[in-house]
Order: C-alpha cells, then structure tokens, then sequence
C-alpha cells in the first residue's frame, strides 16, 4: 500500500536530485563553451547517458501515475510526449549508430522544455494565457511542493535543459573529433 509518507519522501529524493542535475547541467553548459574538461566523459558515455536519464525519468512518470495514483493533466502528457518519444529515438540511434539523433532530441527537449516551464508558471500562481488541454488532472494543482518551489514541471524542465545541454556536448565532441561531419 502507498503511503502519504512514501510519496512525500520520493518526492524530496527527486527534488534534490532535480537540483543537483540542474547544477551539474549549468557547470556542462559552462565546460561546453569553455574548456571542454568532460569531453572525454561526454564521449564515452553520451548516448547511453541519454538513455539512462530519459528511461528513468520515463520509469518515474509511470511511478507516480500509475502506483502512486496521481492524474496527470494534459500539460502533463505533452511534457511525457516529449520525453517517452526520446527512450526509442536514443535505443535506435545507439542501435544503428546514428549519429544525428541528439538534433531530435534537442528539438523534442525544447519544445519539453518550453511546456515544462509555462506549466511551472501557471502552478506557481501565474495566468494561464494557453487553455490547460485537460482530459485528466487540473494543470495548476499541485502533486509536488518541494522546497518552496520545486513542482513536477520544474523537474521535467531541469530535465529538459539538461538533455538540451547533453546532446549539444554530444554533437559538439563529435563535430571537434570529425570536422567532415
């Protein structure tokens, strides 16, 4: 049976987590202009990385929906578009060796990214100017409070910026270690 607790736990589990990602992904984006010290780190680890971040972020959405019980609202459900549509893009690219997959996957982050942050808006007391497309839960209630400002639409928008960050450091190894391409 879910507990109140349970739920409450993984949620400051995955609000901490969320901001450490976060952290890591404005020191990545700094590197990325700059120094390029996890260069290597992005080579040998990048798709799969991608993998990892968006199977397990895909695995959490079903978690709470699914056991935990809670609805999502529709703005919800395009945030989960944009992020289930990458675990089968990433399996194919890592697959076939494709080497373009992370420009899709950037496209998808930001379209996510830009979603993920309206939502958080209009849960954190802003006007909705979009109609939320509810077929479910309501787009401004609150499942999630973290620290005074952590909703699931930030986690998903700290996620979404970081893929964004990610692939582009994949695509920036991969231009610098071949220049025809």
């Amino acid at each position: 049976m879910v507990t109140i607790e349970l739920i409450q736990q993984t949620n400051i589990l995955l609000a901490t987590t969320s901001l450490i990602l976060g952290v890591f992904g404005v020191l990545l984006f700094i590197d990325l202009r700059t120094k390029q010290n996890f260069r290597e780190i992005i080579e040998k680890v990048g798709m799969h990385g991608a993998l990892f971040l968006t199977f397990f972020a895909t695995l959490l959405t079903l978690l709470y929906s699914e056991v935990f019980g809670l609805v999502p609202c529709g703005f919800c459900w395009l945030e989960r578009m944009m992020l289930w549509t990458q675990v089968p893009l990433v399996l194919t690219a890592l697959y076939f060796k494709e080497r373009f997959m992370p420009r899709h996957g950037i496209v998808l982050s930001w379209i996510g990214l830009v979603i993920s942050l309206y939502h958080h808006y209009i849960q954190m007391g802003g006007s909705s100017f979009i109609a939320c497309p509810s077929s479910g839960g309501d787009c401004a209630k609150r499942f999630m409070f973290e620290f005074g400002f952590v909703t699931f639409p930030l986690l998903a928008a700290i996620l979404f910026a970081f893929l964004v960050v990610w692939y582009t450091y994949i695509l920036k190894t991969r231009t610098n270690t071949h220049p025809t391409t």
